[in-house]
């Protein structure tokens, strides 16, 4: 068997692969080649792909590399290949948004989002994969398979959902980042399990047009990546602000919620925790003990919410149609939201905004607020039944949610290099809006923590 050749951008990220493009000292085409390679070499455990556009991306290479010997240079994006999770609609390729009900006309065409992201001169490499119609948080898929978390290659571990696909691409190095969305933490809980970075931005920063509309409410578009510096990056060219900065550690105030999200958390993650936390106050870092709104009303916020709309977006109709072909477990997730009368959704909707506005109150002369992003780390896929998936999904969105619930921008950083043998992540939840701010702060906890170790999957 030949050598896996390396990740292109395992190490240096977007910054120096762009820096290398422009110095000759590589093309677009030959980087897009060997993710080509890895994908061919990992796709068969690893299963992160619905779709690979081998062709497509070879020839939208070749034209990125003509573009820039004829002087037209695109940004830091250009020749940067990439994933898309497969509830966005990409221009020649299928949509199956998880599930083997065809609901692509619900889905659309391609957005602006992504049409963004090919003018900024991303190669798009693909479809990864996602829980069905992106209504679940442990990445398991009955319909159309379960992604392989890389962090054990001899058992079969949840790769966190619902952006499960683009979480292991990413992790394995098979694309530089993939595109996930967040409705309730699908960004972040991947991101976390596969020890990588993941941003949910805030609701409206990113036009979502073109991708399955779960919760037009709650729904986020977010990139997973391999460190923070490529998140800031895709940030600012996407949204045309500024390269946010590295913020200074001494003199940051970080909030640590007094109830919730230290509670029922696994003891791996527990000390990881700590220990970053403990690290952090060394480095100058205020860590202050907040009362914040109660996290424990997304048990009925979100119920009411987002099963409701994804059923509004599909149809009665239509969801009677797509039921038996569902996972039974996504199935009977969205059926619930037929017992939710209109005036049960705007109650929910209402105190929705309550909330944002009380987080918002809660967060003043705060940078943010701190805590583990999942409660456990990643279990093996055999140890959940499908009674126990829907039970999970819920446990494993428990410090996320609240995140959506509350209407905050946030950010999930590795930290297992603290003790876990798997993957353990730090979230930072910052206001609405304040996504340079969370990206500031990863940016620094990141340089502090020092570059976690990567999955070795060198027998593959």
């Amino acid at each position: 068997m030949s050598i896996l050749p390396e990740d292109p951008l395992g190490n240096g990220g977007i910054a120096i692969f762009a820096e290398d493009l422009r110095a000759g000292r590589t093309t677009a085409k030959k980087v897009t080649s060997v993710y080509l390679e890895r994908i061919e070499r990992l796709e068969p455990k690893l299963q992160a792909f619905q779709y690979i556009a081998a062709d497509q991306a070879i020839s939208a290479a070749e034209a990125v590399d003509k573009l820039l010997l004829s002087g037209t240079d695109l940004g830091p994006l250009m020749g940067v290949p990439i994933g898309i999770k497969d509830i966005y609609a990409v221009d020649g390729m299928p949509t199956t948004n998880g599930s083997l009900y065809d609901a692509s006309d619900i889905t659309g065409v391609e957005g602006r989002f992504v049409a963004a992201l090919k003018q900024a001169g991303c190669i798009v490499l693909g479809k990864t994969k996602t829980v069905e119609f992106a209504l679940g948080a442990t990445g398991v898929n009955e319909a159309r398979g379960t992604p392989w978390n890389p962090w054990d290659l001899s058992t079969h571990r949840i790769p966190g959902g619902s952006s499960s696909g683009s979480g292991v691409a990413t992790a394995a190095g098979m694309c530089a980042f993939a595109m996930g969305s967040d409705t309730g933490g699908s960004v972040r809980i991947p991101a976390c399990l596969n020890g990588i970075f993941g941003h949910k931005t805030s609701v409206g920063l990113l036009p979502t047009d073109g991708v399955f509309p779960l919760s037009p409410t709650l729904d986020t578009l977010g990139p997973l990546t391999k460190n923070a510096a490529d998140a800031a990056i895709i940030h600012a060219i996407m949204t045309g602000e500024d390269i946010p900065a590295p913020a200074p550690l001494s003199g940051l105030r970080l909030g640590r919620p007094n109830s919730f999200f230290f509670e029922d958390i696994d003891a791996d993650v527990l000390s990881c925790m700590e220990a970053a936390i403990s690290s952090l106050r060394d480095a100058g870092v205020k860590i202050v003990e907040v009362d914040i709104p109660d996290p424990n009303e997304r048990d009925w916020i979100f119920p009411a919410i987002a099963p409701p709309e994804f059923l509004a977006a599909i149809g009665e109709k239509g969801f009677h149609q797509a039921f038996p072909k569902m996972d039974p477990v996504t199935g009977l997730r969205a059926k619930k939201g037929l017992e939710i009368s209109g005036l049960e959704h705007a109650a929910a909707v209402i105190r929705h905004n309550q909330l944002a506005a009380l987080a918002d109150d809660a967060l003043q002369g705060l940078d943010g607020w701190i805590s583990p992003t999942c409660p456990f780390t990643a279990m093996p896929v055999a140890d959940l039944a499908e009674s126990q998936v829907a039970l999970k999904s819920f446990q494993a969105s428990r410090n996320t949610q609240p995140g959506n619930i509350f209407k905050l921008c946030a950010i999930t950083t590795p930290i297992h290099q603290f003790g876990s043998p798997l993957p353990v992540g730090l979230q930072v939840m910052c206001p609405l809006g304040l996504d340079s701010r969370a990206l500031s702060i990863g940016l620094a906890l990141e340089a502090h923590f020092g570059n976690p170790v990567r999955p070795d999957l060198s027998s593959l």
